[in-house]
C-alpha cells in the first residue's frame, strides 16, 4: 500500500559499491525530469560521494536535497539520506572493504525505513558480493539477504526485460551443489511464485510457463541424470493439475536456440548461468532483477559493479532507469488490484 505521508511513491535507491558504476547510473537516471513526476527518489548513500562523481564525470547539475527524515518528503525533488557523516575513501575501479561496509550500511538503512513503511519501492545498485561477505558473514547477494531481513520464506529471483521474464530455482549456488538444492516442493514453490507474479505484477491473466531441464537433453530418459524424471516432471504435473499452464522440462540449448522463449510468458531456469546467459544476450542494457515474495517491491539493474569502466563516463543508465520504472509499474498494478477488491 502506498505510504500515507506522500502523494507520490517513494523510491529508496541504495548506492551499492562506491568504487563501481553505481553513482554514475543513479545520477544519470535521476537527471531525467520525467521520473520526478512519477516518484520521489531517495538515494541512500553519501552527498560527498555524489559531489565526487559529479565532478569526476562532469555530470549535469540538478538539485539534490539532503534529508535526515524520509517519513515526509516533497514531490519534485531528489533526496539523499547520508548513511554516514564520515568521509568515504573512494578507490575508483577497485575492490575495497570500505566500499563493502558502506554498501551494507546503505542497504540496512533502506531496509529499516522500508519496514517502517516509509518506502514503497527499493532499488538496489550493484555491490561486490565477495567483499560484502567479508563484512557481514554469509552473503550471496541482495536477493537472499533481503529475504532474510524481511523474513520472507518463499521468494523468487526474476529477471525481466522486453524479451523475457525469467525465474531462477537456485540463485548464487555453486554448480556442483545445484542438484542437491532441487526438490519437488522447491520447484512447485517457484512455479507458484512465478505464476502469481505474472498475474498480479505483470497483468498476464492466464500465463504460460516453461520449465527448463537440469541435465543436457533433458537427461535422455535417465541416461544423463534422473532429476527430470524424479523431481521436475512430478512437480510440473502437480502444478498443471492445480490449473497452472506449465510445460517442460525443456532442454535449455534447444529451447533458446529455437527461440521458444517467445511462446511463453515466463521461463523457469534451474540455475544461474542456465538462465542468465541467454537473458543477458537478449536484453543486457534493459534488464532488471526483480524479487517476488518480499513485502516491498524490490528491483535492481541486471548488471554488476563494472569496475573496468568505473569513473570513465561509459556506463549506461538504461538498466537503472528500467529498474525504477518497473518498480513503479508493479506498485501501480498492486494498488489497482487493492482498489478493485475494495470496490467489490
Amino acid at each position: 500500500m502506498l505510504n500515507k505521508n506522500n502523494t507520490l511513491p517513494v523510491v529508496g535507491i541504495t548506492h551499492g559499491d562506491v568504487n563501481g558504476i553505481s553513482y554514475e547510473i543513479i545520477l544519470k537516471s535521476l537527471a531525467n525530469p520525467l521520473l520526478l513526476e512519477l516518484c520521489i527518489p531517495v538515494i541512500y548513500g553519501s552527498s560527498r560521494v555524489i559531489s565526487f562523481y559529479r565532478k569526476l564525470l562532469n555530470l549535469p547539475e540538478y538539485m539534490i536535497t539532503i534529508t535526515k527524515d524520509v517519513s515526509s518528503l516533497r514531490p519534485g525533488r531528489v533526496y539523499v539520506y547520508n548513511v554516514t557523516q564520515e568521509e568515504i575513501k573512494i578507490d575508483v575501479g577497485k575492490t575495497t572493504e570500505i566500499a563493502a561496509i558502506y554498501a551494507i550500511k546503505a542497504l540496512d538503512q533502506a531496509i529499516e525505513d522500508a519496514k517502517k513503511g516509509f518506502l514503497d519501492i527499493l532499488v538496489t545498485a550493484p555491490l561486490n558480493k565477495h567483499t560484502c561477505q567479508q563484512v557481514v558473514g554469509e552473503f550471496t547477494g541482495h536477493t537472499r539477504y533481503l529475504a532474510q531481513k524481511f523474513s520472507a520464506l518463499d521468494y523468487i529471483m526474476m529477471m525481466i526485460s522486453p524479451h523475457m521474464k525469467l525465474g531462477l530455482v537456485t540463485e548464487h549456488v555453486p554448480l556442483k551443489d545445484v542438484s542437491s538444492h532441487l526438490t519437488i516442493q522447491q520447484i512447485l514453490t517457484k512455479i507458484n511464485l512465478m505464476y502469481q507474479s505474472l498475474r498480479f505484477d505483470f497483468g498476464i491473466l492466464n500465463p504460460n510457463i516453461a520449465v527448463l531441464s537440469l541435465n543436457p537433453h533433458g537427461g535422455d530418459e535417465g541416461t544423463l541424470g534422473t532429476e527430470e524424471q524424479e523431481i521436475l516432471i512430478p512437480a510440473i504435473q502437480s502444478a498443471f493439475m492445480n490449473k497452472i499452464n506449465v510445460f517442460g522440462p525443456f532442454s535449455a540449448d534447444g529451447f533458446f536456440g529455437a527461440y521458444h522463449h517467445r511462446k511463453f510468458d515466463g521461463v523457469l531456469a534451474m540455475y544461474h548461468d542456465q538462465g542468465l546467459i541467454p537473458f543477458k544476450l537478449l536484453g543486457w542494457e534493459e534488464g532488471v532483477n526483480y524479487t517476488m515474495g518480499l513485502p516491498i517491491v524490490r528491483t535492481s539493474p541486471a548488471h554488476g559493479v563494472a569496475y573496468d569502466i568505473a569513473g570513465k563516463n561509459k556506463a549506461s543508465e538504461r538498466s537503472m532507469t528500467s529498474a525504477i520504472m518497473l518498480g513503479l509499474d508493479i506498485l501501480q498494478r498492486r494498488l489497482n488490484a487493492i482498489d478493485s477488491l475494495e470496490q467489490k
